[in-house]
């Protein structure tokens, strides 16, 4: 991880990566940027100068797209199968997503708010947008406090802006019941 950070290290000659797809069973649509970008930098690192470097790759998955072009280091095929895959899949920069998280201390109460949500998005929302969830997270509990989600992908729909906002202004009255509400448009991920 050091060296992957840009950390000079000019005697390395060998890197290894374990689990270098890790990241692909994600589920984040960036999963297979982020490989790429892992493995990428890990082999600039090996080697400098007048030494040769070499880069040693664990993976269970030696044909994925992303560990291939990584290999080759071809940037610009990795590209062209990446927007490809994000077009077909409705993902940025093709498509906008908003994801909303509830979270609390009742799983219960908290599932109901979010399919509550769900509802009241399918009134306002096109027939062109497609709404993920609602779901729990992946990782659905940290300290006592249960997290669902939903993800919004969409082009263009001129009622969300005014939809979310008054989610949030009614979810400050439910701030009393311990319920908490989170929206991120565009996020990182959906982790």
């Amino acid at each position: 991880q050091m060296i992957a950070k840009g950390l000079d290290f000019p005697d390395v000659t060998l890197v290894g990566v374990l689990n270098a797809d890790t990241s692909l069973s994600l589920p984040n649509f960036r999963s297979a940027e982020r490989t790429f970008q892992l493995l990428t930098q890990v082999s600039g690192r090996a080697g400098r100068a007048d030494k040769l470097g070499q880069v040693v790759i664990q993976t269970f998955n030696p044909k994925h797209y992303a560990i291939q072009l990584a290999k080759k280091q071809n940037y610009e095929k990795f590209f062209g199968i990446e927007m490809n895959m994000r077009h077909r899949g409705g993902y940025p920069p093709y498509f906008f997503t908003t994801q909303i998280v509830t979270s609390g201390p009742n799983e219960a109460d908290v599932a109901k708010k979010m399919f509550e949500i769900d509802g009241q998005l399918k009134q306002v929302l096109s027939s062109q947008a497609v709404i993920l969830g609602p779901t729990p997270k992946p990782i659905m509990r940290i300290n006592n406090q249960f997290y669902y989600q939903l993800v919004i992908k969409y082009k263009k729909e001129p009622e969300l802006d005014a939809f979310l906002e008054d989610l949030l202004l009614n979810s400050q009255k439910e701030a009393r019941q311990k319920l908490k509400l989170k929206i991120d448009r565009d996020p990182i991920d959906f982790i």
